[in-house]
C-alpha cells in the first residue's frame, strides 16, 4: 500500500534489456541512415552492364573495353552521367543504341565543340547465361541508323562485306596510326554533307565530318566495340582517331551515356550529402545524437517520489484550501476565520457565557491596543478579494497574537 501511494511499480520480468533496446535503436537509425544514401546515390551506383551499346557495357557491343584502354594510355576518358558535364571543349562520343535517340539537346550544347557520334548497328538480345552479354540478332534496318541526324542531315547506309580489307585515311592531317580494317560487315554512309575521313577501298564513308562544325560520325561501331578493339592494330588506331578528332590541348575524352538512360539528375536528397550542405546535414545529425544523448541520461540527483496522500495536518490543510479555491468559495471565508478568532479569544479571555454576537464583540473591543476587534471581523466579512481577505486575516491574527501574547 505504501509502495503503491509513493508511485512505485512492482519489478516484473522485462522483453527486452537496455542494452537490447539501445542495440536495435542504434541499428534502426542506421538503417534509416542507409536507405537515404542509397535513395540519394542510387542512379550512380547502376552499374550500366545491362548488354546496351555505351561505355559501360562489357557485352560485345559495347565500349567499356576502350575506355579502359583510354585510361591505360593516360587519356583520362570520363564517363558522363551529369548533361551539365557535356559543356566541357574536351571530345564528347555518343553512342544513340537506336537511330530514333534525340540528339537535339545534347548537340545543341555540342554546336561548336568537338562531337563523335556512334551509328547504332546491330539488333542483340540479353544472353541468358552471362549477365551483361548479349546475342547478335543480326542487323539493323538500315532505315533506323540513316535517321540518326534526321531530317537536319539525311544520310542513306549501305551495307558491304568488310573481309578485313584495309580501309582508307583520306584526311591528309591524319596521323600514320589510323588504319583500321574493315569488320566482316561493314557499315557505310554517304551524304553530300559529309566530309570524308576514313573510307573503304571503293570510296564509301566510313568516317566523316559533318559540314563545317567539330561534328563528327562513325558509321560503323565495330571499329570502337569491345569485340572490335580485340585486335591490337584496332585498338591502336582506335585511339589515333579519338586523338585526332579531339580538341587541341584537351585533357580528357568524355564518353556519355546519358542518351542510354544511365544519366543522373541533381536532386535534393543527394544535396543534403553534397558540400557545401553536407555541414549542415552533419551538424543536425551531431545535434540529434546528442539530444537523444541528454534524453537518455539522467543529470543531477534524483527526486525523491511524493507520496499519492500526504501525512499530517498540514497536508489535510493544503487539500482542503485547494478545493475552496476550485470551487472559488475563497471571499466566503473572512466572516468563518473572525467567527474562530472571536471563540478562541472568549475562551482565552474568560468572557461571560451570556455574551453572544454584538455584546462579545463589544467586550472584545475593550481588550487590547492594536484595533477594535468588530471592526476588524467586519473587514474580514466585507473582503470580496483575496488580496483583502488575506489582508483582513492577517490583522486578525495579529490582535489576537498580541493580546494573547
Amino acid at each position: 500500500m505504501s509502495d503503491i501511494a509513493i508511485g512505485r511499480t512492482p519489478r516484473t520480468g522485462s522483453a527486452f534489456r537496455p542494452a537490447t533496446m539501445i542495440v536495435l535503436l542504434a541499428v534502426g537509425v542506421l538503417a534509416f541512415v542507409a536507405m537515404l544514401v542509397l535513395g540519394a546515390y542510387a542512379p550512380d551506383l547502376r552499374s550500366g552492364r545491362n548488354g546496351g551499346s555505351h561505355a559501360l557495357s562489357n557485352a560485345a557491343t559495347g565500349f567499356s573495353g576502350l575506355v579502359a584502354l583510354a585510361r591505360a594510355t593516360g587519356r583520362n576518358p570520363q564517363v558522363v552521367r551529369d548533361p551539365s558535364m557535356l559543356d566541357a571543349e574536351d571530345l564528347v562520343v555518343l553512342t544513340p543504341e537506336t537511330g530514333a535517340t534525340e540528339l537535339g539537346e545534347v548537340l545543341g550544347r555540342r554546336s561548336a565543340k568537338p562531337t563523335l557520334i556512334v551509328m547504332p548497328k546491330w539488333n542483340t538480345a540479353a544472353d541468358s547465361k552471362h549477365a551483361g552479354w548479349v546475342r547478335v540478332e543480326g542487323l539493323r534496318p538500315p532505315f533506323d541508323p540513316e535517321r540518326t541526324l534526321a531530317p537536319s542531315h539525311p544520310l542513306r547506309v549501305e551495307r558491304r562485306k568488310g573481309q578485313g580489307r584495309p580501309l582508307r585515311t583520306v584526311d591528309p592531317d591524319a596521323p600514320a596510326e589510323l588504319r583500321f580494317s574493315a569488320p566482316g560487315a561493314l557499315q557505310t554512309i554517304g551524304s553530300k554533307e559529309l566530309k570524308p575521313i576514313v573510307t573503304d577501298p571503293d570510296g564509301r564513308i566510313v568516317v566523316a565530318q559533318v559540314g563545317d562544325e567539330p561534328l563528327y560520325l562513325l558509321a560503323d561501331p565495330d571499329l570502337l566495340s569491345n569485340h572490335g578493339i580485340g585486335d591490337l592494330r584496332q585498338a591502336a588506331a582506335a585511339l589515333a582517331l579519338l586523338d585526332f578528332l579531339n580538341s587541341t590541348g584537351a585533357r580528357s575524352i568524355l564518353f556519355d551515356v546519358t542518351l542510354n538512360g544511365l544519366g543522373r539528375s541533381r536532386s535534393p536528397l543527394k544535396l543534403a550529402f553534397d558540400p557545401p550542405f553536407l555541414a549542415t546535414t552533419l551538424a543536425i545529425a551531431a545535434a540529434l545524437l546528442l539530444a537523444g544523448v541528454h534524453a537518455a541520461a539522467r543529470f543531477g540527483a534524483p527526486r525523491r517520489p511524493e507520496r499519492a496522500l500526504a501525512f499530517g495536518k498540514a497536508a489535510l490543510i493544503d487539500n482542503t484550501a485547494a478545493l475552496v479555491r476550485k470551487a472559488r468559495r475563497q471571499a466566503a471565508l473572512g466572516s468563518r476565520y473572525a467567527d474562530v478568532i472571536r471563540e478562541r479569544a472568549a475562551r482565552v479571555f474568560s468572557a461571560p457565557p451570556r455574551l453572544k454576537d454584538k455584546a462579545l464583540d463589544a467586550y472584545l473591543d475593550q481588550i487590547g491596543t492594536s484595533g477594535r476587534f468588530s471592526d476588524l471581523a467586519a473587514a474580514a466579512g466585507e473582503a470580496r478579494h483575496k488580496d483583502d481577505l488575506l489582508a483582513a486575516a492577517r490583522r486578525l491574527h495579529r490582535w489576537q497574537r498580541e493580546n494573547e501574547g
